[in-house]
């Protein structure tokens, strides 16, 4: 297993839907994060796109120099940019990063965003856009010199003279549930992600998945986006769920479905029927929760419990072929470490020497006690036992006492 975070470059807060408790998103917040989740041991993160994020290419330029292992998923736009272009900025971010750049084939799902942007294709038009763009960019940084002449991408000489670090290119990752979609996928990409659908309906794509590469002579690997709500007890985390979202009123809850209901991806689609914009029934699968959902576009889904129940059902999707988990919460600050902290030990997670090296004792787990001991992990005792031995000890106390005085009454 590796676990990913997220980048909130669309915004970040202690509620959804108000701006009470809400906070910006400058760059010295992106950089507390990214230094927390690469000190943490997280593989990398995930950082969003679309007309309400930060530009995740530049982003991603700012926030490498402050970090040492973490690696940068950032979303390529095909149709936004030329193949040409695009690898080279890749092969540059790449270098300069030695070997930290992913990438994130996003082909969009919003027609009204696509506009604002000068995109003008219908669905399946984009997903052909996309295979013609991956089909130059790949043979570019391959070290091909390409001519190439599709139906929406024509290409002469198109090369790239700097190689990437990863060969033969930094892997491609990709999310889609439609059609066609999964035949791009199967055609072009390293990893599949899904979002966090039912593990049934997880395991159907990823078996059809399976499937369209196969008949292709390829093999993918597997990963989910998910929002992650984990504390110590059942109760203390489906408490955080419904504060997450008490501030949210029907009004706006529908307001953000008018805006899904336009969008042509599959993939929302089925997010949005996983709740159908009624938080009534928000637990669609035992600890997932669909309440993010209903106003947040893309992954809407969390799993929500203790660290013992979150960590079993990541080891369902795991068990279905899942590897890669891209995790986020609010605030993104302080839910990296209480994830990192409650969950980590509980997952089977990959880690490289160079990763565990830099988690070798050089400086205390804890505060030091008296200013001499190193604190030992300890783990509260069942509050029943406690609450006896201190009324055992409050006798013991109260026999001393009383012992003492009559001692002292006696002289």
């Amino acid at each position: 297993m590796e676990l990913f975070w997220f980048i909130p470059t669309h915004g970040d807060g202690r509620y959804l839907g108000t701006s009470e408790g809400a906070r910006a998103v400058s760059y010295n917040y992106c950089r507390q994060i990214a230094q927390a989740v690469d000190e943490l041991g997280y593989t990398g993160v995930l950082l969003p796109t679309g007309r309400s994020c930060e530009d995740a290419w530049v982003v991603a330029s700012t926030l490498v120099p402050a970090t040492e292992k973490l690696k940068f998923l950032v979303a390529l736009r095909p149709g936004l940019t030329t193949p040409t272009f695009a690898a080279r900025m890749a092969a540059t971010l790449d270098r300069f990063s030695k070997g930290r750049l992913l990438i994130n084939v996003v082909a969009g799902g919003d027609p009204v965003e696509l506009a604002g942007d000068g995109l003008f294709l219908d669905h399946d038009e984009r997903y052909k856009l996309t295979d013609e763009f991956l089909s130059v960019w790949r043979r570019e940084l391959e070290g091909e010199s390409v001519d190439f002449e599709g139906e929406h991408i024509r290409v002469e000489g198109g090369q790239v003279l700097y190689p990437t670090v990863q060969k033969p290119y930094p892997p491609l990752y990709f999310g889609g549930s439609s059609d066609a979609a999964m035949d791009v996928a199967a055609d072009h990409v390293d990893v599949y992600l899904t979002w966090g659908e039912p593990p049934a309906e997880v395991e159907k794509k990823i078996n059809r998945m399976r499937e369209l590469a196969a008949a292709k002579g390829r093999t993918l690997r597997f990963g989910i986006r998910l929002h992650v709500i984990v504390r110590k007890t059942e109760e203390e985390a489906w408490k955080a769920a419904n504060e997450l979202i008490e501030h949210l009123d029907e009004e706006t809850i529908a307001s953000a479905q008018r805006i899904f209901a336009r969008m042509d991806s599959e993939g929302q689609k089925r997010m949005s029927q996983l709740h159908r914009g009624d938080r009534s029934n928000l637990e669609i699968s035992p600890n997932l929760w669909a309440g993010i959902g209903l106003v947040r576009g893309g992954a809407g889904t969390a799993l929500v419990g203790s660290a013992d129940n979150v960590a079993a059902r990541m080891k369902e999707y795991a068990a279905l072929g899942i590897e890669t988990f891209i995790l986020s919460g609010y605030p993104h600050l302080e839910e990296a470490y209480r994830t990192a902290e409650l969950l980590f030990p509980k997952l089977p997670l990959q880690r490289t020497e160079e990763a565990e090296d830099a988690r070798a004792f050089i400086s205390p787990f804890g505060e030091i006690i008296a200013n001499n001991n190193i604190p030992e992990h300890r783990v509260k005792k069942d509050s029943s036992s406690s609450q006896a031995k201190a009324q055992a000890q409050t006798q013991v106390q109260t026999q001393a006492q009383a012992q003492t005085q009559t001692a002292y009454s006696a002289q």
